[in-house]
């Protein structure tokens, strides 16, 4: 029996549990720029817990590229502050194997290689505070003309931490030269989704060749009156780990990622809990 597909048009409306459900039965893989809206999107790091700590420390030093909102116990797939039924195992559209430093395999699924020493740690995503830049009617071209987020790397240092360093990478979006100020404005709210740009301008400043070839995503069109405006970007930690070596670790395929319950904007990201009310004597 075929397997029922959705479209990326067709989960625009859908809730962030919709999404992840979509994702889970296989109907879904492709990239999550635009759905949910409202809901905070994560970048993933999995690793053996042998590494956790410093990937951490290294998370804690590079803040900007690196911002962490959920982290998983040790070989348990749940992520329960940002999501009651989220399994990491199958709630991501593609994901990436890497072993000692090769990318070994590109999947829509990864409970055949989970393991009771593998850790997540969940980090921000620009594509959280895009919503708030088309509410105020900034316009975000990747998301008009239904493609993934041009991504580059750079010559920007990181700060290192035991095995992991190196350089970051950011995300470029075209900006209106006039609303470039409130851009950086809106974005600065949002500190776990990478917050304020981190440049503007030539692409030559911070180690870019050609914006006509990204990295990673889709190249865009910079129309007459636009700047480019560069943001960290969640892809730094997988080059981070992957120059890192590590005997295994997972992330998610650029573009595809995962979207959590708690609210984009929200300070901490954490799911209400029902706490009982304790009764006066």
């Amino acid at each position: 029996m075929s397997k029922t597909t959705v479209s990326h048009s067709s989960l625009i409306s859908a809730s962030a549990s919709e999404v992840r459900a979509a994702i889970r039965s296989g109907s879904y893989d492709g990239h999550t720029a635009g759905l949910a809206a409202g809901h905070l999107q994560c970048n993933l790091a999995i690793l053996p817990e042998a590494f956790a700590l410093d990937f951490l420390r290294f998370c804690q030093r590079n803040p900007k590229p690196c911002p962490v909102v959920g982290v998983g116990d040790t070989g348990n797939p749940a992520l329960p502050t940002l999501g009651r039924d989220i399994d990491i195992s199958t709630d991501v559209s593609k994901y990436r194997i890497f072993r000692n430093g090769t990318l070994n395999d590109e999947v829509t699924d990864i409970t055949e290689v989970w393991s009771d020493d593998l850790v997540t740690v969940a980090l921000g995503c620009s594509f959280t505070f895009e919503n708030a830049l088309l509410r105020a009617g900034i316009p975000v071209r990747h998301i008009e003309t239904g493609c993934n987020v041009p991504m580059f790397r750079t010559s920007i240092d990181l700060e290192p931490a035991g095995p992991f360093s190196g350089h970051m990478v950011v995300t470029m979006r075209p900006i209106p030269e006039a609303q470039v100020e409130e851009t950086r404005a809106i974005c600065a709210r949002y500190p776990q989704a990478h917050g304020a740009p981190i440049a503007f301008g030539d692409p030559a400043d911070i180690g870019i060749s050609d914006l006509a070839q990204p990295d990673w995503g889709e190249a865009v069109d910079i129309y007459p009156g636009e700047m480019p405006v560069y943001w960290a970007c969640g892809v730094t930690p997988q080059n981070v780990l992957l120059d890192a070596g590590l005997p295994i670790c997972i992330t998610h395929s650029p573009g595809h990622m995962l979207i959590a319950d708690v609210a984009e904007d929200a300070e901490t990201p954490i799911l209400k809990r029902d706490i009982p009310i304790q009764q006066g004597d």
